[in-house]
């Protein structure tokens, strides 16, 4: 498995990254185990999960992790989030920032996160009392390394000149959704990220399962997919103009002899900042699908025709 740095830090990381999102819902400790073994056994190093991850159970992937890792922590880099609604708190401020990790801390059964990052904006709170509730954790060994998710490009300069401001610890990385079929990051995302040399960790690479091949407009999957269940991914995912271009997709695939999952892992390492791509798994096979799956170079007469089937959003144009 191949390392990238993540942005311009030391930190290196897997190409292919574990989403741990599964852990406590989908897959019980029993399952939860076999993954992550899986996934070492594979070279995948880098671990992303989250204090909401698992609900209903809030809590339970980070538990479920900290309990399967044992000395195996020291392999890998452990990447958690906070900010989301959790049943004691939410948000930014410094006092839930000092709560959120001890509990992160606790559940992983571990001293330290090596990537810890701040999930969502929180309107609520002065960036500035985030940030620096944020480089304080690193100050006192808690915390490696500070990133943000979700946050729109304007939103990353402001915390990244933030973080520049109050002289500690620099932000490193950004965790957006990003993958052929959702290219909002190319609207303005990536360059931002580019300018202020922070890497992209990409989740929903596979469009929900909309890039594995099994979603086609004339045989849709049965209710007990994911996807088709869950009113608020199949809204968002399962659109006709998806399924037109996953049509389209899956052609150009075939006349390369390639997989739609190669596609999804090739293009997104493809592209600037990209350092991990985060993939959730249930078994082994899944696993050893995302590793095979980064092995396509595409080149650019292929970038070009993808751009072509799926097009990047406008950019943003100031006058």
């Amino acid at each position: 498995m191949k390392q990238r740095n993540l942005g311009k830090s030391g930190l290196l990381v897997s190409e292919v990254g574990l989403g741990c999102n599964n852990f406590g819902s989908r897959l019980d400790m029993a399952g939860t185990r076999a993954v992550v073994a899986a996934a070492l056994d594979l070279g995948i190093t880098f671990f992303d999960t989250a204090d909401v991850y698992a609900r209903p159970h809030p809590g339970r992937s980070e538990e479920y992790l900290g309990t399967v890792l044992g000395a195996d922590r020291k392999r890998i880099v452990l990447a958690s989030k906070f900010g989301g609604a959790m049943p004691e708190g939410r948000g930014g401020s410094r006092r839930w920032v000092m709560r959120a990790v001890e509990d992160s801390l606790r559940r992983l059964r571990t001293d330290w996160i090596d990537l810890y990052q701040f999930h969502r904006p929180d309107p609520s709170t002065p960036l500035e009392e985030t940030v620096r509730a944020m480089q304080d954790l690193v100050t006192q060994g808690k915390v490696r390394y500070i990133g943000i998710s979700n946050f729109a490009p304007w939103q990353v300069a402001d915390a990244v000149w933030t973080a520049r401001h109050l002289g500690g610890a620099g932000l490193i990385s950004c965790q957006d959704e990003y993958s052929v079929l959702s290219r909002d990051p190319d609207s303005g995302q990536l360059e931002a990220m580019q300018h202020y040399g922070l890497g992209l960790l990409p989740y929903f690479p596979l469009a929900s399962g909309m890039l594995t091949g099994k979603y086609r407009r004339e045989a849709l999957p049965n209710q007990g997919t994911r996807l088709v269940s869950s009113p608020l991914l199949r809204d968002h995912f399962l659109t006709d103009a998806n399924l037109a271009m996953v049509e389209k997709l899956q052609a150009f695939c075939d006349a390369r002899g390639h997989t739609m999952v190669e596609l999804a892992f090739s293009w997104l390492l493809a592209r600037p900042c990209v350092a991990s791509v985060i993939a959730g798994a249930s078994n082994r096979a899944q696993l050893e699908q995302n590793v095979a799956a980064t092995g396509w170079q595409l080149t650019p007469e292929d970038l070009s025709e993808i751009d072509a089937i799926s097009p990047p959003p406008p950019r943003m144009v100031h006058v």
